[in-house]
């Protein structure tokens, strides 16, 4: 009682009385809080449908050649993961698929994205998401179209929607949900440096190690050729 709410349908006449009837074809709330209730029921139902169900969520190649990027192309987020990517590990190859992230029909572009992203065949790992804003500003990444497309992506998904504080149901379809999009580059490529550092201490450990048993076996032969048997 008392939700605001419009209404979609069609108008007609009863001409001998002029009463006029409307026909409902389709109801939604209006306003903020009818957004969050949209957003809980959307949440329940597909949670129902077992979409975000962690035995569904494919792993994160550690050592992607190639990150495809699905994002505003003039948008924070873009820069903020091309900055993580190039310093964290130089080489990595980022295809960058643009669409609006905010605005009517968004959601249908980010979906169709999704779709295109999967007819590569060599694209490891997805980043699909954009900067902060309003509940209004990420109505795009809560639309049941994206949900659907993320949850049927043959390629692992990694939902960065606004920031920290922010989740959207792309979130929870997911693969893998980043706070930020800045994040989502981090957990998507290692730190080479890090990578080379502990390769070094492998080798080195490793040398050490051979070292060691070719002395044992050396002083064992020693013995061996200085026994009278």
């Amino acid at each position: 009682d008392g939700l605001q709410v419009i209404c979609f349908g069609r108008v007609s006449v009863y001409e001998p009385r002029g009463d006029y009837q409307l026909y409902v074809e389709r109801i939604e709330p209006k306003g903020l809080g009818a957004l969050q209730l949209a957003f809980l029921q959307l949440k329940e139902k597909l949670a129902k449908e077992g979409l975000f169900d962690p035995a569904h969520k494919k792993p994160i190649p550690r050592f992607p050649k190639t990150v495809g990027v699905i994002t505003s192309p003039t948008g924070a987020a873009i820069r903020d993961i091309l900055n993580v990517i190039t310093r964290r590990f130089e080489g990595t190859s980022v295809l960058l698929l643009p669409v609006r992230v905010q605005g009517e029909g968004s959601a249908q572009e980010i979906a169709r994205a999704i779709n295109e992203m999967n007819q590569f065949d060599d694209i490891d790992v997805l980043i699909v998401g954009r900067g902060g804003g309003s509940l209004e500003d990420l109505w795009a990444f809560n639309e049941e179209i994206v949900a659907r497309a993320v949850f049927g992506s043959r390629i692992p998904v990694i939902s960065a929607v606004g920031h920290e504080i922010d989740w959207t149901i792309c979130d929870w379809a997911a693969d893998l949900r980043a706070p930020t999009p800045s994040a989502a580059a981090e957990l998507v490529v290692q730190n080479r440096e890090e990578l080379e550092a502990r390769l070094k201490d492998y080798a080195a450990s490793l040398r050490n190690s051979m070292a060691r048993i070719l002395q044992e076996k050396k002083e064992g032969l020693r013995n061996l050729s200085e026994s009278y048997a």
